[in-house]
């Protein structure tokens, strides 16, 4: 714990000076967007607020001001100290990524106890000044050390992660997509979406009267957008298989259907989808104020994978991780525990996939397990346990042992962490885009971006 103290006037000298050197985040100005109230859309990332085709989030002239604050109230005068009055001139923006330095200067002492200070900020770098004026405050009248106070972090629920994919998605030719059975508004809709930002374009397949009632409830146009005829489920799902295949659609999207059903198309034996390889599924998560994207996998197709169905589900699930840019992704195969216990089967199994890896038995990625959630995702944690992994405490990749474990990893990020969640289906010749009726629109969209990427970067490869 790090012991502070203020200063009184007694101990204040004129010409005392203190500072503060800051990195303006784009999560500070959310933050400082919530606690003020001013959700003005120059101050928030994506607002191109002088037309010049590159956007800039611009800090609130308050927030260098917020840094005078700062000084006054945690070095000089410090703890106890009052505001009385602040006359300050702004003369250039903040904009997220600056670093800044504020500086205070105590000018005189007056005679009524209070303090004028001298204050300016400016831009680390190039010096350019931000802020200069003059604030009176009253200093503390007691002099203390105490220990600094423990201010709770703040996690701005933003995924970031889920923006860069969509962006990496949108320059890309939309991605001719075989939507099977959106016959509800919620299935269509999310192919709509994906349609209207540039990202898939929908074929539909399905009974047209049902996705005509669809279109009308959410009072869109269908006009423009091609539709195939196919009253039944298994037919739709045939039939969408068949257009991958003719090279008329490269990636499929799960309506309002069985999963199984549409399953079963994919893999039948006659002109399916089969890759010699597994399917499985990997939820791409974007988990406010985590650093990176975790993907978790198998948590919604294979029910109590075997070895040879794991090696699968981890060498699908590193494909898909160089397709939205992880160059060498790191796998951590999850257990209860980090060491090797022959009661605990998913312990053994985590040791055999990184000793395969090792081998060459499976490649793209740094595979390392068994790991406990805690040793996987925090190197804190790791080290504690005296791991000593390259995979330890940055995995970008949770293979669960089963999909119970997938299942509740993935909704846990979900509902406790304010996670948003792309699913697709991989080891197919085509991914398969499969939502939820629970998604909203962020994880729709996430999808078709993260199934636009894999396609993109999977062109003439059998893998999916």
């Amino acid at each position: 714990m790090k012991i502070t103290e203020n200063r009184t006037y007694a101990q204040i000298k004129v010409g005392d000076v203190a500072q503060v050197t800051r990195l303006c985040t784009v999560d500070d100005l959310y933050a400082f967007a919530s606690a003020s109230g001013d959700h003005n859309p120059l101050h928030l990332a994506g607002y191109d607020g002088d037309g010049d085709g590159h956007p800039e989030a611009v800090a609130p002239a308050l927030w260098p001001a917020g840094l005078i604050a700062a000084i006054l109230g945690n070095i000089l005068p410090g703890a106890g100290t009052q505001a009385r009055s602040a006359n300050l001139f702004f003369h250039a923006p903040v904009l997220a990524d600056d670093e800044v330095t504020a500086t205070l200067t105590v000018t005189e002492k007056r005679d009524d106890g209070d303090l004028l200070c001298a204050t300016e900020v400016r831009r680390v770098g190039d010096n350019a000044l931000i802020l200069s004026g003059e604030v009176q405050v009253t200093p503390p009248a007691k002099h203390l050390t105490f220990d600094s106070v423990d201010v709770p972090g703040l996690i701005v629920q933003r995924h970031r992660h889920f923006d860069a994919l969509i962006a990496k998605a949108k320059p890309l030719d939309p991605m001719p997509t075989a939507v099977v059975a959106p016959e509800e508004p919620n299935s269509l809709g999310g192919a709509l979406l994906g349609h209207s930002k540039g990202i898939i374009a929908p074929i539909l397949l399905g009974d047209p009267d049902k996705i005509a009632a669809a279109a009308a409830e959410l009072k869109t146009d269908l006009s423009n957008i091609e539709i195939i005829e196919a009253r039944s489920h298994e037919n739709a799902a045939h039939r969408a298989v068949d257009l991958v295949v003719e090279g008329k659609a490269q990636t499929l999207m799960k309506g309002h259907l069985h999963t199984d059903v549409l399953l079963r198309a994919v893999l039948r034996r006659d002109k399916g989808l089969r890759t010699g390889r597994r399917l499985s599924h990997v939820f791409v998560m974007d988990v406010p104020g985590f650093s990176r994207p975790i993907m978790v996998t198998d948590a919604a197709v294979n029910i109590a994978p075997d070895l040879e169905t794991k090696a699968d589900i981890v060498q699908n699930a590193i494909h898909l991780a160089h397709s939205i840019g992880i160059t060498t992704p790191k796998v951590g195969v999850l257990s209860a525990v980090e060491t090797i216990n022959p009661h605990m089967p998913s312990s053994v199994d985590a040791a055999l996939l990184s000793k395969m890896a090792e081998r060459g038995q499976i490649t793209g990625g740094l595979v390392d397990g068994p790991l406990a959630m805690d040793n996987a995702v925090d190197l804190k944690a790791a080290r504690t346990k005296g791991i000593k992994s390259a995979v330890a405490g940055a995995a970008d990749i949770l293979v669960a042992p089963n999909i119970e474990a997938g299942n509740m990893v993935a909704k846990q990020l979900t509902y406790i962490s304010h996670a948003e969640a792309a699913g697709i289906v991989v080891g197919a010749a085509a991914p398969i885009i499969l939502t939820s009726r629970a998604d909203d629109d962020a994880s729709r969209l996430a999808s078709c971006a993260v199934a636009s990427l894999h396609a993109q970067a999977n062109k003439g490869k059998i893998h999916g």
